[in-house]
């Protein structure tokens, strides 16, 4: 099967992080895994690649400059084209009312860094209907 047909049946995954290296890495590891992946270094910029359209899944990050991941997160709630539209928290920011924050805020799922490949990878394949 052609690459990029099996990346289209992955998903495409918009990762949101401030860190060159974590959206370096997620971007390698997912697209080994056959998924798609845009990045975006800052909230603004994340919001300006989902309303682009074709985004699946959001990779995103609380502690980010200018809008925190909870801002981006609310706006992506209240937008009713974008709402329905699955987001991950990956961050280092790993209390109970980060947590807290994240789930109430409309979060499908909340990881902390460090974080095990194998598991983002896995929720990601159940989040989107693909494993």
């Amino acid at each position: 099967m052609p690459d990029d047909v099996a990346r289209t049946r992955s998903g495409r995954i918009l990762v949101v992080d401030d860190e060159p290296h974590i959206r370096r890495v997620l971007e390698a590891m997912l697209g080994k895994e056959g998924f798609d992946v845009v990045t975006a270094d800052d909230g603004e910029h994340g919001l300006r690649e989902l309303a682009s359209g074709g985004i699946d899944l959001v990779i995103l990050d609380l502690l980010m400059p200018g809008a925190h991941g909870l801002e981006v997160l609310a706006k992506i709630r209240s937008d009713a084209a974008l709402a329905a539209t699955p987001v991950i928290i990956l961050t280092a920011k790993g209390q109970d009312a980060d947590r807290e924050a994240a789930f109430a805020g409309g979060a499908d799922d909340f990881m902390t860094k460090p974080f095990s490949p194998k598991k983002l990878v896995a929720r990601i394949r159940e989040i989107l209907g693909a494993g």
